[in-house]
């Protein structure tokens, strides 16, 4: 009887624990519609041959306003612009000052990006994503989220709120390779000046159009 009773109560705690998640995620896509942060961000390669994967760390900063437009500036440890204007994904590499250019609406798609700005609501967002339980960890409480099309390059996402505050990203790519973006002094907003997202190559840049 009691490890029926400690079975049934590991049951509830993991429902309970996703719906916290997915409650979280619901009421931040729906309050909001634009945001900045700071970021720290962790990719590990996976292990091989028996080794630990490698990790490097950058930083920077992060803004986004639905629907689709979101910048991330690298600032550390090399300097790089990643921006979305609605129309065009825009990255700036500033040590090989090359741009490249490419149509949003043909790279975003199932990507973690698409998780913060480009679904309306948690119905649109279960149109590409598979959204699963996922225990609470570090102090905050998780959703899993899966892309439903199998051809890009993400295996999966979760992600990380403090109550109803974005807080985390944990990334994990076809490859095995993961990526921890961390959030600090998120601010959410009703919206960003028009110009925050606007990208302009600049002078003599090289521009690639993949």
């Amino acid at each position: 009887m009691k490890k029926l009773f400690t079975t049934i109560l590991i049951a509830v705690s993991a429902q309970l624990a996703s719906a916290a998640g997915l409650e979280s995620l619901e009421l931040f896509m729906a309050q909001a519609q634009a945001g900045q942060a700071d970021f720290t961000q962790v990719v590990t390669s996976p292990a091989k041959d028996g080794k630990a994967g490698r990790s490097k760390t950058s930083s920077g900063t992060f803004a986004f306003q639905r629907p689709g437009r979101f910048k991330f500036v690298y600032q550390k440890p090399f300097e790089q612009t990643i921006v979305a204007d609605g129309q065009t994904l825009w990255l700036y590499d500033v040590d090989l000052n090359q741009v490249t250019q490419r149509a949003q609406a043909q790279v975003l798609g199932s990507t973690p990006a698409a998780l913060l700005t480009s679904a309306a609501n948690l119905k649109a967002l279960r149109t590409e994503f598979t959204l699963e339980s996922a225990p609470p960890e570090g102090g905050l409480e998780w959703v899993l989220a899966r892309p439903k099309s199998k051809d890009g390059a993400l295996q999966s996402v979760r992600i990380g709120f403090a109550g109803e505050q974005l807080a985390a990203l944990d990334i994990l790519d076809s490859f095995g390779q993961r990526s921890m973006i961390r959030f600090t002094q998120l601010q959410t907003l009703a919206a960003l000046p028009a110009d925050t997202f606007k990208f302009q190559p600049p002078a003599g840049a090289d521009v690639l159009k993949p």
